[in-house]
């Protein structure tokens, strides 16, 4: 059941897309006006780090199921099943989401349709914009070849993304009931391996397919500032965070997954999306419905300030003078991105406040140079600790939440470590005399090391 797929937009969302449907042994390609990102994936270099994106792009290029190219012609006389995978970024000035890239989509590629189409929505949207395209895409078809849009939100996380597209916990497609149409189908050929495999497949209406993806955000964001409010608490009742959300956890209406507390979320999803919901409900009229995003974002960037604030404190009140190592760019583990990273926003902070910073990550050395070129760059764990007068560990890479504190205390001239993640072995930092802080934690140590 061989489809022939575009996928416009090749940035994180579509290159993985496109390399996993390839995988699934679909005839696909990959579309996108930036030549420097398409000559770089048709080499079969990945222009961010993904887990496994590699292999699976570089053997599906090489079996000839994968190309890329800049042509939207190209693309309308190939494919049959089209994939909006474009950005959906914040406005600038406002917490809407930005739809020129989504509209572009449509007014570039419906013109040029010249067979029976199905374009299916993958990006981040505002729940009525798939309504919105599908009339859209109804006036500019040409010869009678109205493509049917529908939408089919992704799940994706970073540093899982090929799992999570290869092996969805659900996949859920949005059709416009008021004029059926072939969608449905099609997305069962497209995904018959999945289905196959037992994932579940969700039909539903198109208003109902954008606001699965825009809630699912909106509550694991909910999740995460809840437990760094209840952090707050713990820090100043004397309670530990940890033990409570471990406790908590247990109830499987609630879960432990995601009540990890910390300096809060950060990345090109959540913080945005959770705004543009917010937006898009003020222009439905029911803005009081989402009113508690605005806390939830306001809790999110509190830990950001709230973590520098903690280390000046331990440093006798400023920060001039003071030399910091950060540990950790990247907003999340395994990956390399740094869009809206609470980790680089706390080190350019504390740099801001006097310090002198001194960052490293396993990954996204080269995407925080570009952000933030003023910081200093170590090539090592060992180089960005050299002298330090506190260390904070901001993304829960394993090398960090493996080091040996023992290695650590010969290099430092202050033993003060701040576990923005919760990721450390506490007990083994305060044993080898260090001053131990982490969010919501009553643990320490000896503030004189």
């Amino acid at each position: 059941m061989t489809c022939r797929i575009s996928v416009l937009g090749v940035g994180y969302l579509g290159a993985t897309h496109a390399a996993c449907m390839a995988e699934l042994g679909h005839e696909v390609m990959g579309v996108d006006t930036d030549p420097a990102k398409l000559s770089k994936l048709a080499a079969g270099e990945v222009p961010f780090y993904e887990p496994e994106l590699s292999e699976i792009l570089q053997k599906n290029i090489s079996a000839g199921r994968l190309t890329f190219t800049s042509s939207y012609d190209d693309a309308a006389a190939f494919a049959d099943v089209h994939f909006i995978a474009v950005g959906t970024p914040q406005k600038t000035g406002e917490l809407a989401a930005d739809l020129t890239y989504v509209d572009s989509v449509i007014d570039n590629l419906v013109p040029r349709l010249r067979k029976p189409t199905t374009i299916f929505g993958k990006s981040t949207v505002p729940v009525g914009t798939a309504e919105r395209l599908g009339i859209k895409a109804r006036e500019l078809a040409e010869h009678g070849h109205i493509p049917e849009v529908a939408w089919n939100p992704e799940f994706l996380r970073e540093g899982y993304a090929v799992k999570d597209t290869l092996q969805p916990d659900r996949l859920v497609v949005g059709v416009d009931k008021n004029t059926p149409g072939r969608a449905i189908e099609v997305a069962k050929r497209v995904y018959s391996q999945l289905i196959k495999d037992g994932v579940p497949f969700v039909e539903t209406d198109l208003a109902t397919a954008e606001l699965v993806k825009t809630s699912a955000n909106a509550f694991l964001a909910t999740k995460i500032s809840f437990i760094n409010a209840m952090a707050e608490i713990c820090e100043v009742s004397g309670a530990d965070v940890t033990e409570l959300a471990d406790a908590i956890g247990y109830d499987t209406r609630i879960g432990r997954r995601f009540l990890n507390a910390g300096i809060g979320f950060g990345g090109g999803c959540l913080p945005k999306d959770i705004r543009a919901f917010m937006a898009r409900a003020g222009e439905l009229g029911v803005d009081q419905a989402l009113t508690f995003l605005r806390e939830v974002d306001n809790i999110n960037m509190r830990r950001r300030t709230g973590t520098v604030d903690k280390v000046r404190t331990l440093l006798g009140g400023s920060l001039v003078g003071a030399k910091i190592a950060v540990l950790g760019a990247a907003f999340k583990p395994e990956s390399d991105d740094v869009r809206d990273s609470p980790a680089l926003n706390i080190a350019g902070q504390a740099q801001l406040q006097g310090a002198t910073v001194t960052v490293y990550d396993p990954k996204a050395m080269e995407n925080s140079r570009r952000i933030y070129p003023t910081l200093i760059y170590a090539s090592s764990v060992e180089k960005a600790c050299e002298q330090a007068d506190a260390i904070m560990v901001l993304t829960e890479w394993r090398e960090f939440n493996e080091l040996e504190p023992s290695k650590i205390s010969k290099l430092v001239r202050k033993k003060i470590i701040v576990d923005g993640r919760n990721c450390l072995d506490a007990e083994n930092w305060i044993d080898h005399g260090w001053y131990y802080y982490g969010p919501g934690r009553s643990l320490s140590g000896p503030i004189d090391a």
